[in-house]
């Protein structure tokens, strides 16, 4: 194989005399190709041995020319690299073309280039001049970047470039993720016409990342699918190498869950506030409406007027009625405390009765359906009541302005392995069912879906929870219960609420209005720091045979009994008082009478209250406000214990 000996030989070794244009030619030719600033060598078109290498070469392989020149191409391609006839063949078709290759220098470095390869004729021969364009630095940057977008498609956050005019340039895996749109989708896209929920908010934004180079602050996005996505996003300003303004960086992260639970908690907080609130007016509330009703026992003894006793009857009514409407109110306010207890259903349905008849509006017909004998059932009066409640509540929004029937039914059923297997968590055997009914606006079926969600609402912003209906199935299922829902639009709406019951179990409907016997002259101490309180029940007991001494608090109920100790036979405490109140009060008495008869009294009994009055002996309590018959009963219970 003839080899080029030296960089100045000519290329053309014709022995005979080349003319003078010809060597003209020659001599550029040698100039090109020895001073061009890329590699370029001449290799023979069978064998692809080097014929001759230009000095750039050397310099930028690293091989001798005299190395060169005992090489072939394949020698110097990359050991992966596809064999080198492979290479496009230095036809006519093909001259001039360009293929990519993966060079190896003498150190072993690996030089990615791009060859043109030109037919030429050598010495005789048919050959192929190569020239050499080295892409390492490019396919390096090019790897770099696909490994950052690797890594940035990695991030749990929305990563997007935009340019100026909000067109999207870069669109992260995390974008996907969180907002829906594929980069193929987005990619192009204006973000205004996308994803971008408060369009003022934004601008806004827009402004002060122009003035200032960086923004960040919560933003409401949408998603594909029309859903809310609430963001914490970063904005960055990127300047080009002359520091002008170039595009914009945007990292978002999901905080939709967050700021639900944070108005959740606030949420919380506010009833936590409310309750406190409610169970201090509830308090002062039946201090006012106590008096009021023993009072009117007093009064009715001597009354002979039927006139004036329909008035005492229209007292006593208004003051019962606003004596269950703080009950109420302290129902909600304790929250769900109470413990469960064998009860009648159909007293739950009264009293939610009474309480939408004072509180609904007029143009809303409340019908209620009991059977003669309803089983009872083992639960907690405050949550099912909080149950039927939230249920009657929902049906009176459904209604709306228009108004329409509302009928709370219950009656006795026996679930059977039919309606067992078509509702999960069923119990077989007795249960009462509680339905609630409305004439309202009724429900589609892509709605019923997603009502049990928590915080899913069809209520306007500011008028629903969207916990109503997840803490109603909460508390049936705690329960051992099940909900079922049929709703049409423009029909109406039904609830059922199947709770276990027992068939033989009863329970009192209402407390013995027996007469109870009055009192032979015994003495009470009356402690309580409402005065006309202390006035009624000195002159309910003086009605009804007792006799009386008052204290206005803890420490002079300790002085009284401290010096009538043999002549008192029961003391009748408040709870909540100043300087001592009533359960200090009853350990201090203990201490000097461990026999002592005490029955405590409260507007509001406190769960914890309750277990530390009943670890010091108390057993009988007065719910204020109460009636002259429930004082008398409770005398009548310590001072003739069973």
């Amino acid at each position: 194989m003839a080899r080029a000996e030296s960089r100045t030989r000519p290329m053309n070794s014709d022995p005979a005399k080349p003319s003078a244009p010809a060597l003209e030619r020659e001599a550029s030719f040698q100039l090109l190709f020895h001073e061009h600033p890329l590699p370029m060598w001449v290799v023979d078109a069978d064998s692809l041995a080097f014929l001759v290498v230009n000095d750039v070469a050397v310099r930028k392989y690293g091989y001798t020319r005299e190395e060169f020149l005992g090489m072939t191409m394949d020698q110097m391609a990359a050991p992966e690299e596809p064999p080198t006839d492979a290479a496009p063949e230095a036809t006519g078709e093909t001259r001039g073309a360009s293929t990519a290759w993966r060079h190896v220098a003498k150190d072993g470095s690996v030089l990615h280039v791009e060859s043109t390869w030109h037919e030429i004729s050598f010495d005789g021969r048919d050959a192929v001049l190569v020239l050499s364009i080295d892409r390492t630095a490019q396919r390096n940057a090019e790897e770099r970047n696909r490994e950052q977008a690797k890594l940035l498609n990695l991030a749990s956050d929305a990563i997007i470039v935009r340019d100026l005019d909000q067109r999207l340039l870069f669109w992260s895996q995390g974008a996907v993720r969180l907002y829906g749109w594929t980069p193929e989708e987005a990619v192009g896209a204006k973000t205004a016409d996308l994803f971008v929920g408060d369009k003022l908010r934004f601008m806004e934004a827009e402004v002060d990342l122009l003035r200032k180079g960086l923004w960040s602050g919560p933003l409401t996005h949408r998603h594909k699918d029309g859903r809310e996505v609430i963001v914490n996003s970063r904005w960055t300003l990127v300047r080009d190498e002359a520091g002008a303004p170039q595009s914009v960086l945007v990292i978002d992260t999901d905080i939709t869950e967050t700021r639900k639970l944070e108005s959740q908690f606030l949420r919380a907080q506010r009833l936590e506030s409310i309750g406190t609130l409610a169970s201090g007016i509830a308090h002062d509330l039946n201090n006012i409406l106590s008096p009021i009703l023993m009072a009117v026992s007093i009064l009715r003894r001597d009354l002979s007027d039927p006139d004036d006793e329909k008035m005492l009857n229209i007292i006593e009514g208004s003051a019962e009625r606003g004596a269950g409407i703080v009950k109420q109110v302290l129902t909600f306010a304790r929250g769900a405390e109470g413990e469960r207890a064998l009860l009648q259903p159909k007293h739950l349905v009264s009293e939610l009765a009474k309480i939408m008849a004072q509180t609904f509006p007029r143009n809303i017909d409340i019908q209620t359906n009991l059977p003669t004998e309803l089983w009872t059932v083992m639960g907690d009066a405050t949550q099912l009541h909080q149950v039927l409640l939230n249920l009657c509540v929902n049906a009176r929004d459904a209604m709306g302005a228009e108004g329409g029937t509302l009928t709370v039914a219950a009656e006795n059923v026996d679930i059977d392995d039919h309606f067992a297997s078509m509702n999960p968590g069923a119990q077989l055997g007795p249960h009462v069912v509680l339905r609630v009914s409305d004439t309202g606006s009724g429900m589609s079926p892509e709605v019923m879906e997603k009502i049990f969600d928590p915080f899913f609402t069809t209520k306007e912003v500011g008028k629903g929870t969207g916990l109503g209906l997840a803490t109603v199935i909460g508390i049936v299922k705690s329960h051992g219960g099940v909900l079922t829902v049929q709703s049409s639009i423009g029909v109406g709406t039904t609830f059922s609420v199947f709770v276990p019951a027992s068939r033989d179990a009863a329970v009192a409907e209402k407390e013995d209005a027996a007469a109870v016997a009055d009192g032979a002259g015994e003495l009470v101490l009356v402690v309580d720091d409402e005065a006309p309180i202390r006035e009624a029940l000195v002159g309910t007991l003086a009605a009804h045979g007792y006799r009386a001494y008052t204290a206005e608090d803890g420490t002079d109920a300790l002085a009284l009994y401290f010096q009538r100790k043999g002549e008192i036979k029961v003391v009748l405490t408040d709870l909540a008082m100043g300087q001592m109140d009533g359960i200090a009060l009853v350990r201090a008495l203990r201490k000097i009478d461990p026999a002592v008869r005490v029955i405590v009294s409260s507007g509001h009994f406190q769960k914890e209250n309750l277990a530390v009055l009943n670890g010091l002996g108390v057993k009988v309590f007065l719910e204020k406000p109460y009636t002259a018959h429930k004082l008398l009963r409770a005398l009548r219970t310590v001072l003739e214990p069973a």
